[in-house]
This record gives structure tokens, sequence and C-alpha cells, in this order.
């Protein structure tokens, strides 16, 4: 059984709402796709640790029932001011001519768009992490200067609390040229851009970034990402404000040997600790890397899902997490749905 989708996203006004606060929180819910089937996957954590697939690593929402090209990426989560939950996914499959989806290797000439060459983001959302609305966003419909655009991945959302505004940010390129991280303002519908997408960070080496990802901590703003500077690994900046002024740290943060990308951070209720998980695609099997922070200065390596201190229990091969923090309720609601034995 899939999670019920709605075909379209509802309207609903963009206000703030009275939130569980950290002191509610009791899991974790991890967001993440497979390469093996370009489609959404739910994993529950009660510490943070260990992760359990909802569905014994099979998808709860199949690419090809909301994405243009029929097969997601890059699934990112967000709980909004306004009490709703928020997914936004890159609308790609890379293997679609061989799953007979399409007759050509990417949707335009590699050769004039590059690798992947996608145009759409998937937005979705929920108010009880079951029951999903969604919608596609053609980035290169959004003005004219981004018809030409080569593509447009790995989606995150954050909320601006100066603009009372949710910010997506994601990576995108112009024709083949250097892959960007933009960001852009979301209508109250949450389906379009009601802003044009402007650049995030201006990597100050001659390479492509992407993958962004940003926290709050205190008054500051983290910004993790993927460089592809000498081989792609992990980097960081930090920021007082959301989208500007970004100071770059100048350092390799992740301890991989082999290439690595879609950094993303959550904090261990009730601790004074974050992990750092990113996913190192250069090594066969795929897998996620983790490292354990309390200051964002000093990383230390916890090694790999199955190899040390962290567990996937019920399912390999994850591709590019999105982690959250969630109550009680919300995390037996997910066990519930889907007939799970764990108790929260």
């Amino acid at each position: 059984m899939l999670f019920i989708l709605l075909t379209t996203v509802t309207a609903f006004a963009q206000k703030k709402t009275k939130l569980p606060q950290e002191k509610n929180m009791a899991a974790y819910l991890m967001v993440y796709f497979r390469d093996a089937d370009h489609d959404l996957h739910f994993a529950l954590s009660k510490d943070g640790y260990s992760f359990t697939d909802v569905n014994n690593g099979q998808a709860v929402i199949k690419g090809d029932t909301i994405a243009e090209q029929k097969g997601i990426r890059d699934p990112y989560i967000f709980r909004a001011p306004d009490g709703m939950f928020y997914m936004a996914l890159t609308d790609l499959h890379i293997y679609a001519q061989q799953a007979g989806y399409r007759t050509t290797e990417w949707e335009r000439e590699k050769n004039k768009f590059g690798w992947g060459n996608n145009r759409g983001l998937v937005l979705m959302k929920s108010k009880d992490l079951v029951h999903w609305s969604h919608t596609v966003l053609r980035v290169d419909q959004v003005s004219p200067e981004l018809a030409d655009i080569g593509c447009a991945w790995a989606p995150e959302l954050i909320y601006d609390e100066q603009q009372n505004k949710t910010m997506i940010y994601f990576s995108m390129r112009h024709g083949t040229e250097k892959e960007q991280v933009y960001y852009a303002y979301m209508n109250p519908d949450f389906t379009q851009m009601e802003t044009a997408p402007k650049v995030l960070f201006a990597y100050p080496r001659p390479a492509a970034y992407i993958d962004a990802d940003i926290t709050k901590v205190g008054n500051k703003f983290h910004l993790f990402f993927a460089s592809h500077d000498g081989g792609s690994h992990i980097e960081h900046a930090v920021s007082d404000s959301i989208n500007t002024g970004y100071q770059y740290e100048g350092r390799r943060i992740d301890p991989e040997p082999r290439g690595c990308e879609a950094p993303t951070i959550y904090k261990l209720i009730g601790e004074n600790k974050w992990i750092l998980v990113y996913d190192i695609y250069s090594i066969k099997p795929h897998n996620f890397g983790f490292s354990e922070t309390t200051d964002f200065v000093k990383f230390t390596n916890l090694g790999h899902f199955n190899e040390g201190i962290m567990k996937a229990t019920n399912f390999t091969i994850p591709k590019h997490p999105g982690i959250i923090q969630i109550t009680k309720k919300e995390a037996q609601r997910i066990a519930d749905n889907w007939k799970m034995s764990m108790i929260f």
C-alpha cells in the first residue's frame, strides 16, 4: 500500500501556528531514494543512530506517480511554521531510457544541456506525513532567462523569518556551465516561485558546487555543500544571514577517501550534538557516511551505515537523505500506517 496522494496542492494561508518544541520530539524521519527504483522511501529512528525503513525497503511513493520524468531523486523534508510538512524533490530519472519511459538517454541533447538536464522539481505537502499532495514546478518556465537551464537538482527548503516566506534553494546550471546553488521564495500555495532564482553563494574556487544544506544554529546559518574542486567532497560556510554573506571555510569536512555529496545535518533530540550525513556515491555499494559535531568546527567520524554505530536495519544502498525530528504521535502514525512493529 502506498501513501495516499492528492493530485494537486491546495491553497493555504502562509501563517504561523504553534509547533511542537524539541522537548516534544521522540523520533526521527529519514526520507531518501534509491537508484534502483527512483522512488521515495521513508525510515524511522528512535535514537537518531539506528534507522528502520517503514516498508521493508520498498517505496512509499512511486516516482512515476508524481514526476514528469517518472522518477524522483534528492528528497528533502521540512516542517513549516504553518504546521504543514513540505517535501521538495528532483524530477529526474537517470535510467528512464532503460526503463522505457523515453527513447533517448536524456530529455534534451547532452552536448547542449549536459548530464541529467532535467527542468523540474516535485513539490509535496502533508499535514500528517501520510496523505500527500503534489505538483511539478518547471523551473525553466519561471522566467524567460531560465528557458535553457541545464539542470535543477537537489531542492531544499527553509523558512526565512525576516521575509515570512519559505525559501527554496537548489543546484542549477545554465546550459553546460558550472552548477551553482540558487535560491527563490515560494508562493503561499507552495506551487510556484514568487521571485527569480538568485545565486546563494559565490564559490571562490573555479569549480562547480551543488547539494546545499542550510541549518540555523543560534544566530548563525551553516551552509554545507558538495564541492567539485578536485573531486566531490563536503565543505562548509557560515553567515549571519540566510541567503547572503556566507564566509567560506576552505577545508574539507568529510573524512572520506572517495567522492561524496548530498550533505544534510540534523540535531540529536535533547543534546548539543548534530549529525552530518553525506552520500558516498563513489563506492559500491553506495552508502551514507556520518560525522558528529557539537561546535561545527570539530567533526568526529561515525563511519558508514552498518559499519559502526550507525545502523540501517532493513534497507540497503540509500541515496541522498533528508532527516527531521518528529513527535511520538507522528512517528506512531507512520508506523501504524505501514503496520510496523515499532512502538514509540
